[in-house]
């Protein structure tokens, strides 16, 4: 629109003309909104208010009377408010370059002052303690101007020729560099134990990678034998067991058959064998009982032919005597001594045909009928010899 103007976002508009602006000034200001200004009658100028750099370059000399070469940056702009924006419309408004270059001059006075009260080791080591110290100097002929100060900074700071800093800093420089070494060669080490240790690492991976590949290798081997061998062991399995089977089966059939034959055969002889052995034990004790009948009768017989023939034997006996020439010296007693003794002779005749009869034993205990005779034999020659008829019978066993 015709007449109404608007300044920049970073810019100050002063309109001079009519009536005087705040305090008195030759301006009036306008900051973030636009105005109609009337031509002819009004002039408008504007007034930067963005960031501003000046650079200065100054040899300073410390307290130590060392002469160093400092190379600062600072960074400014027009303050704000209506005073800072009058304050610089007034002295730079015509030649706003001139900012800068009046910046530069006025912190290159405060940075020498500041330096000469400081040593260079202090500059050195304290490099924002000197900013500080330069800003809060210059803060005051700064606001007169309109100006305010951002930021300071200290780019670099040489000594020259004289290599004092070099020397002031050798003794860093060899504890650095000796650090610095230290720490290359604990890095070597380093650096070696862990290719060592990546060695060792790799050989034992090598190693059990080997060991489980063999293993898998030899299972593998296995499984394929066992499955090689499957069939057979199966075969020789079924085999064991059909024969194992039979096996029982046999000696089952064994065991029947030995039931059988002694079912059929052994107990039918061990019967048959007792039943003959008991008739033979009946018909031994049949015969045996017949011979001691027939044996006792025998003897009864023998015995009674011998007491038949007894008187005969006697008197064949006393027929021998006849013609003998005997002396009796006792009469009646001595010719019944003689009597007595054949009868006696006559006894022992037949004990001795009855022991040969009967294989050299005496059976008169088992025949009464011999022992009675026998007795009453006895009983005459032990008459004849004046025995006692009270004594009882002879004892013959």
């Amino acid at each position: 629109m015709f007449g109404y103007r608007v300044p920049a976002p970073d810019e100050a508009m002063l309109i001079s003309g009519g009536r005087r602006g705040l305090g008195g000034a030759p301006f009036r200001v306008v900051t973030g909104h636009g105005k109609f200004v009337l031509p002819v009658f009004r002039k408008v100028r504007f007034l930067t208010l963005s960031m501003c750099e000046a650079e200065v370059t100054e040899t300073c000399v410390t307290k130590q009377g060392i002469s160093l070469h400092v190379r600062a940056v600072i960074a400014f702009k027009v303050g704000n408010d209506h005073e800072s924006i009058i304050n610089a419309g007034q002295r730079f408004l015509s030649d706003q370059e001139q900012m800068s270059v009046l910046t530069g001059r006025i912190f290159a006075g405060h940075l020498r002052a500041i330096i000469g009260s400081m040593t260079v080791e202090e500059i050195v080591t304290e490099r924002q303690k000197l900013a500080a110290e330069v800003l809060d100097t210059s803060k005051v002929e700064m606001a007169k101007i309109g100006l305010i100060v951002d930021s300071l900074q200290i780019q670099s700071i040489d000594d020259g020729d004289t290599g004092y800093i070099a020397a002031m800093s050798a003794p860093h420089k060899a504890a650095i560099q000796r650090q610095a070494q230290i720490a290359q060669a604990q890095a070597t080490q380093a650096a070696v134990e862990a290719e060592q240790a990546a060695a060792r690492k790799q050989a034992e991976y090598a190693r059990q990678t080997a060991v489980v590949k063999a293993e898998y290798s030899a299972e593998v081997d296995r499984a394929q034998a066992q499955a090689g061998q499957a069939g057979p062991l199966a075969q020789a399995h079924a085999q064991q067991e059909v024969l194992a089977a039979q096996t029982e089966l046999a000696e089952r059939q064994a065991r029947l058959r030995q039931q059988q034959l002694v079912a059929e055969v052994v107990k039918p002889a061990e019967a048959e064998a007792e039943r003959v052995r008991i008739l033979a034990a009946a018909e031994a004790q049949r015969m045996k009982i017949q011979a001691e009948a027939a044996a006792s009768y025998d003897r009864v017989a023998l015995d009674r032919m011998l007491i038949d023939q007894l008187p005969q034997i006697v008197k064949e006996a006393a027929g021998g005597l006849a013609g003998a020439n005997v002396n009796v010296l006792n009469g009646a007693d001595g010719l019944g001594e003689i009597a007595a003794g054949l009868v006696s002779q006559g006894l022992t005749i037949l004990d001795s045909v009855r022991q040969n009869l009967n294989g050299g034993q005496d059976d008169t205990k088992d025949n009464p009928g011999t022992r009675g005779h026998l007795n009453g034999l006895r009983q005459l020659r032990s008459g004849k010899d004046g025995a006692s008829e009270d004594d009882g019978p002879v004892n013959l066993d």
